[in-house]
């Protein structure tokens, strides 16, 4: 280690947070409020630490400029990183430590992910005195990647958008059509045989899990488990390194512009899950990374005792209204647009992005964001809730935020999956749930979907009543009881043909219902075709073959299925038209099985089976939830059948008002 070298780090510049090159050498700039000294350091190539004090200072901005001139090291590629003076008082939410090394929190690439040890931990009590730099993860000086777009971005309307929710690496790991090397990267993501499936699917555009530089948590390390999902980033702007495959002797940043571009050109969007709601560094016994020996009581929400207020239930919550993190969020987002190319983000536990520390639309952040000129113009999906007081906020998000709809999710399965349910319930999530986004100016505000990365698979949805997640090494406490699923007469894995049948019937009913709602559908990758996770309903720890899609049924695909309903779906004006649909206008009608309007106590039945729904005047959507088949009284009119979930059904055109028909949804074109 040296102290006061012979380098000579001059003032520098403010304007530009993080590592900054230029011809002549490398600008640093980091933000702390409440430091009373920071020292850049860096590393030669005998992991010999210099250490320089940062000679500027403007507003709470600490600035340094290290020239070629003064050391050959001032070029892409130094590790570097900080460490920060000031105050050890955890009760008033000080936790400077100058022995623990920090990254930069504005690195574009780090060099490593740094594995559970006790050098790591800042202190509680009292601070640890143990250096942390032989064990820590470095900041790595970015030249501009300048990646060279050659395909437009798609650029979807809402009212066109289908959204496949993908982890980056699971999607690809197992697929026997594509290349062992690039299987689980960035470029499996557009091998050919992904894209050709991609547009077999009629989807609008990829979410994909967490791609930002992430952690493991200690506990899952200690037993020999992962961060599978990603949801624990420690460099938000930073590319998990780990889904790349060095394809074609591309770096990893190249490789995702890459998979971008070739997603572009396919017409299908890009959109990332990001994670600003909270750090790897966990609680008050968490490891101190970046944030909280830099500035602690302004990065996180605190208690009046100084410890974490775990409004995400992760062991921290980022105070994202404060004026250096919200730049820092600003700053990440643009980063991911103008460097990467990306479409939209999904935000992970959004009513963070709104908490002063009570949930408010009009919060700077948000206003910030809608207002940008660079964010504002991609898509913004919110994960409308936390585990905090006041946290769940759905439909509550302003515009032109779309929101995931739980409510939805939750009425769809129990109408389907035989739990009590009315059929009022059932149509108001069906029109797009207006009574919880009445404030809103559009029904694709809601993002409608039945399954997600987190809970069941739809294959599992069918196949399991309760969850099995004893892989996670909680004695499988962890994940949701509230699963509404129906194994329909056996749990798990069967080779009953008439249970088999009716699991198929009720997941075709389920993606038959998403498709064709108001509102914006959101598939999960795997669904289509029959992807289980063997009952577990939580594996965020789980980087095997539970997690990794099974591509073995693929033969028996939905895919064509899907497709078709997406391709009818965009016929549809009631579905396409950018309006919440309203009595007299011809957009919809609701009939019972006699053709006519539904009585209070039909609404209100959780046990009446049956619901027709006339959109655009020219389609019928007939809903049967019984075990029985029904007889019913069609409207007036010449109906040509067009698809069903009951494939048994293939009337192709009648004149008779009389229909008979069994479980699942059937589709009428005039």
């Amino acid at each position: 280690m040296t102290i006061g070298s012979k380098y000579l780090l001059t003032e520098g510049s403010p304007v530009k947070l993080g590592a900054t090159v230029d011809k002549n050498g490398i600008n640093f700039a980091i933000y702390s409020a409440s430091a009373e000294h920071i020292e850049l350091c860096f590393f030669d190539d005998n992991e010999c630490e210099i250490r320089l004090a940062m000679p500027g200072k403007t507003g709470n901005i600490w600035h340094g400029y290290l020239s070629l001139d003064s050391c050959k090291l001032a070029k892409p590629g130094l590790r570097y990183g900080y460490r920060a003076f000031g105050p050890f008082n955890p009760a008033r939410g000080e936790r400077f430590n100058s022995q623990k090394l920090l990254l930069d929190p504005y690195s574009l690439k780090i060099d490593s992910t740094p594995k559970n040890h006790t050098s790591h931990y800042g202190g509680n009590a009292k601070p640890n005195h143990y250096n942390s730099a032989p064990y820590m993860a470095k900041s790595i000086v970015s030249a501009p990647l300048n990646y060279q777009f050659k395909a437009p971005k798609p650029n979807h309307p809402w009212h066109k958008t289908v959204i496949y929710e993908a982890h980056a690496k699971g999607l690809t790991k197992m697929h026997p059509d594509i290349p062992e090397a690039i299987r689980g990267s960035y470029a499996g993501l557009v091998h050919p045989v992904m894209l050709e499936h991609y547009q077999s699917l009629g989807i609008s555009a990829i979410e994909l899990l967490p791609i930002a530089h992430h952690s493991d948590e200690p506990r899952l390390q200690s037993i020999g488990l992962s961060n599978y999902w990603g949801y624990n980033s420690i460099a938000h702007s930073a590319l998990e390194p780990s889904y790349a495959s060095g394809f074609q002797g591309m770096s990893p940043e190249e490789e995702f512009c890459y998979a971008v571009d070739k997603l572009h050109e396919s017409g299908i969007e890009v959109i990332l899950d990001v994670v600003y709601n909270h750090t790897a560094e966990l609680d008050a016994d968490g490891p101190t990374f970046s944030f909280r020996g830099l500035d602690n009581q302004n990065a996180y929400w605190l208690l009046d005792n100084g410890d974490y207020d775990n409004m995400t239930g992760c062991g921290n919550a980022t105070n994202l209204q404060h004026e250096g993190m919200l730049n820092y969020v600003l700053h990440s987002l643009r980063h991911w647009i103008l460097e990467y190319g990306v479409d939209g983000f999904r935000f992970d536990l959004a009513t963070l992005l709104g908490r002063t520390p009570a949930f408010d639309k009009n919060a700077r952040l948000l206003v910030a964001m809608i207002n940008d000129p660079v964010i504002s113009k991609v898509k913004l999906i919110s994960e409308p809730w936390d585990v905090g007081l006041g946290g769940y906020q759905v439909g509550q998000f302003p515009d032109p935020f779309a929101d995931w709809n739980d409510k939805y999710r939750d009425t769809i399965r129990q109408f389907w999956l035989y739990h009590p349910i009315t059929l009022g319930d059932f149509a108001q999530a069906f029109a797009g749930s207006r009574q919880l986004f009445a404030s809103r100016e559009s029904p694709f505000a809601s993002i409608n979907f039945i399954t997600a990365h987190d809970g069941f698979t739809l294959e599992d949805c069918v196949a399991y009543n309760n969850k099995h997640n004893f892989a996670n090494g909680e004695e499988n406490r962890d994940g949701t009881n509230n699963n509404f699923s129906n194994n329909h007469g056996a749990e798990g894995i069967t080779n009953d043909d008439t249970i088999l049948a009716n699991r198929a019937i009720t997941k075709q009913s389920l993606l038959f219902t998403l498709l064709l709602s108001q509102g914006t559908p959101m598939i999960l990758a795997g669904d289509e075709i029959h992807n289980s996770q063997s009952g577990n309903n939580n594996a965020y720890c789980l980087d095997n073959e539970t997690s990794w899609l099974d591509w073995s049924s693929s033969t028996s695909s939905l895919s064509a299925w899907i497709k078709k309903l997406i391709t009818i779906r965009h016929q549809i004006p009631a579905l396409t038209e950018n309006q919440w649909w309203q009595d007299g206008k011809n957009q919809v009608n609701w009939l019972n099985a006699d053709a006519t309007s539904l009585s209070l106590d039909e609404w209100q039945s959780t046990t009446y089976p049956i619901l027709q729904i006339k959109l655009s005047e020219k389609w019928l959507l007939i809903f049967n939830r019984s075990h029985q088949a029904q007889n019913l009284i069609l409207p007036k009119g010449k109906w040509q059948f067009v698809i069903s979930s009951d494939e048994l059904f293939n009337m192709s055109s009648f004149n008779m008002q009389t229909v008979t028909i069994e479980r699942g949804v059937y589709l009428f074109k005039q």
